[in-house]
Order: C-alpha cells, then sequence, then structure tokens
C-alpha cells in the first residue's frame, strides 16, 4: 500500500503541484483545491509549520554596521568630485540583524528545498516589473505563523469542504491555517 496519493501525475509533476500548493498556502493562509490534493497538502504544510516552531527562538541579534549611499530629497544618490571622478558618498549605519544559529539555520534550508520563492507585486503595477519584491516564504513562517502557533501541538491546518466542482464533480475544499 502507498504512503501518499498519486493524484494522476507523475512524480516530478506531484512534487511541483505540492510544493505550489504549500507555498500558496503558506503566503495566503488559505487556498481552495480538491479533497485528495488538501490532505497532501496538510501534511507537507504541518510539517514545515511544526518545524518552524520548534525552531523559532533559536537566533541571536547581532548588531552590524552597513555602508549606505547618501540620498538627496529626490531619491538619488549623492555623488561628489574626488580626484576628478564622481564618487557616491557613502554614510555608515548601524543595524540589528537576526542572525540564525545552526539548526535554525539548517530548519530554513529544509524548508527552502520545498517552497518556492514569491514576488509580490502591487496592485497599480500589475503586469510590470517595477516596485515588484521577492518575499521570503521561510522567513514569514519563522516571523508571523510559528508565534501564532507556539502554545498548539500540532493541527495548523483546517479543511472545510465546500461542494462538488462543477466541471468534472471533484470534492473542492478550503485548505487553510486554524
Amino acid at each position: 500500500m502507498a504512503k501518499y496519493r498519486k493524484l494522476g501525475r507523475t512524480s516530478d509533476q506531484r512534487k511541483a503541484l505540492i510544493r505550489n500548493q504549500v507555498t500558496a498556502l503558506l503566503y495566503n493562509g488559505k487556498i481552495v483545491t480538491t479533497e485528495a490534493k488538501a490532505k497532501e497538502i496538510r501534511k507537507v504544510a504541518e510539517g514545515l509549520i511544526a518545524m518552524a516552531v520548534r525552531e523559532r527562538d533559536n537566533f541571536e541579534e547581532v548588531t552590524v554596521t552597513a555602508k549606505v549611499p547618501r540620498k538627496d530629497a529626490n531619491g538619488k544618490r549623492v555623488k561628489e568630485v574626488v580626484d576628478g571622478k564622481k564618487v557616491t558618498v557613502y554614510d555608515e549605519v548601524e543595524k540589528k540583524i537576526k542572525k540564525d544559529l545552526p539548526s535554525r539555520l539548517h530548519a530554513r534550508r529544509q524548508m527552502n528545498k520545498v517552497l518556492y520563492s514569491v514576488t509580490s507585486v502591487p496592485a497599480e503595477n500589475a503586469g510590470k516589473k517595477k516596485n515588484t519584491k521577492k518575499i521570503d516564504v521561510a522567513t514569514k513562517i519563522f516571523d508571523e505563523i510559528a508565534p501564532k502557533y507556539a502554545d498548539r501541538n500540532g493541527g495548523y491546518t483546517r479543511i472545510v469542504k465546500i461542494g462538488q466542482r462543477k466541471g468534472d464533480g471533484a470534492l473542492e475544499v478550503l485548505l487553510e491555517l486554524v
């Protein structure tokens, strides 16, 4: 007996489908899909959330100095002439960053094996590359999702049955984070 559903796809297609759906679930908080797919997605998503809950406090705050270009009122870089060349002026700024400890870094890399990168596009720039930004879903799991489920022992997702799909009669469900 198989330990997973084949979903009528080859192994690479199935893996891509599950990765895509898990990324969408963790990014958006809920997705609509068929019941069989939802049960497979639930396994992977709950494993990732459980890993994040386990490792949520394994980091240290570190202060680093960074060189940041000075900008004028219009947002353009300030340049000054040095030895006949225009050179950008930099300021040194101290920043606090989170540095992962080894176990959390390993968990982050395990998550990135499953999750796809997400590009956020503002509504007014739909279809354009301007002002798009890459969102790290693993960071979102650690910073937003894991603290919500810190006192919970599993059961991070819920499947709500919607009804049958009009085209093929497949049972559709809403898979959401609790």
